[in-house]
Parts: structure tokens; sequence; C-alpha cells
């Protein structure tokens, strides 16, 4: 049966905010808002948890706010994550494509991805990676326009732009939404996901 609607809670210094969505009759249209619940935040400083159990009273606290305007009760969300906490680091990582019989594939693609996060570990000492988004491909060399699945060759390079935030911070957050009794479906930096209800695809690229 699909889901009938989708929860956000986008955690701040000053403010919890919750929005209840359900999806529009037709994908081309936008997302209707059910109901929000905003709730001052406590246990927090400078952008950090310094108290699991406040924060967690905090999101509680906006969850019930929202799940009364939207008639509807909260079992799981998506985790909007800011702060000073968040950085970006750029690395770059290759594979050979001769596993592969010089076919690059998606799995290449993921592979050379993870290898760039590899070869930068060490300046991610103490840091989770949220995302990992790839910039730019290169088959032997040459610029890839575009995908590069399909495209024949003996070396894909990547260049990835990992969006990282502090391991400590990572884990309280979640500990403080869970704590309120929510299951997390995913996590993603909240300038990220502003991107997505903010600006043109243009824009974006």
């Amino acid at each position: 049966m699909q889901k009938r609607f989708y929860t956000g809670i986008d955690i701040g210094t000053y403010h919890v905010k919750v929005v209840i969505a359900a999806p529009a009759e037709t994908p081309d249209l936008p997302m209707r808002i059910l109901g929000t619940g905003t709730a001052g935040s406590k246990g927090m400083r400078q952008g950090y948890i310094v108290d699991v159990k406040e924060a967690a009273h905090s999101i509680r606290e906006a969850l019930e706010r929202a799940s009364a305007a939207a008639h509807t009760k909260v079992e799981s969300a998506h985790v909007g994550i800011g702060g000073v906490g968040l950085d970006e680091i750029r690395a770059s990582g290759d594979v050979s494509l001769t596993p592969s019989g010089g076919i690059v594939t998606a799995r290449d693609m993921e592979h050379a991805s993870k290898e760039a996060e590899k070869r930068s570990s060490a300046k991610l000492a103490n840091r989770t990676v949220l995302h990992a988004i790839p910039m730019q491909y290169r088959l032997d060399g040459a610029q890839i326009f575009g995908s590069p699945e399909g495209l024949h060759g003996a070396k894909l390079s990547v260049d990835v732009l990992l969006i990282t935030m502090l391991g400590k911070h990572h884990d309280d957050l979640l500990a403080a939404v869970e704590a309120a009794g929510v299951e997390i479906e995913g996590v993603m930096a909240s300038p990220l996901a502003a991107s997505f209800v903010a600006l043109t695809k243009a824009q974006k690229t």
C-alpha cells in the first residue's frame, strides 16, 4: 500500500520544525502540506546538542503539534541536519574497468566514489559523510559530460563533493530523534534539502 504522507524534521539552534506532507495527485504538482509544528530548541548550544533528553523533548513537542494539525500519527521521518558542524571535502577516486570488461557500469561509478572517500580518510577523522555527490567523471583521462555508464574504457575517474558533519553531533541528533519515538528514514544536509524546493534545476547545476 502506498504511503499516504511524509514527515520532515529540521533541528536548529533556536527552533525544531516539523512538516507533514502528502503526495499530490500527479507527480508534476507540489506536495500538500497537512500540518506543521514548531517548538523552541532545548538542549542545544551554538548548533550542537548538549543534552539529548532535552533535545528529544523539543522534537517530541514539535511532532505533537504537527500531528495534531495533520490529524495523523507520526512513526517515521526524514531528518534535516544543518549548523556549523557541516563541511565539504573535495576528493578524487578511480577504478580499473578490466573486471567489467571495459564497459562502465553503475557499480563501477559507485566504487570510484567509494575510492575517493577512502582516499580522504585522513580528512574524515571524527566526521560522518552525509552525501557523496559526483561532480565530474573522466574516462581514460578525458572529461565526460553526463553519465559515463555504458561507455568503453580502461579507467574511470571521478571528482566527488563529500558533505560531512562532526560524527558526535550526527550521532547525538539521531539519538535525540529516536528518543522522541520516531524511526529515522533518512538524513540530509539542510542546505541541500532546501535547494530541492528553492532552486531550479539549472541553478542547482
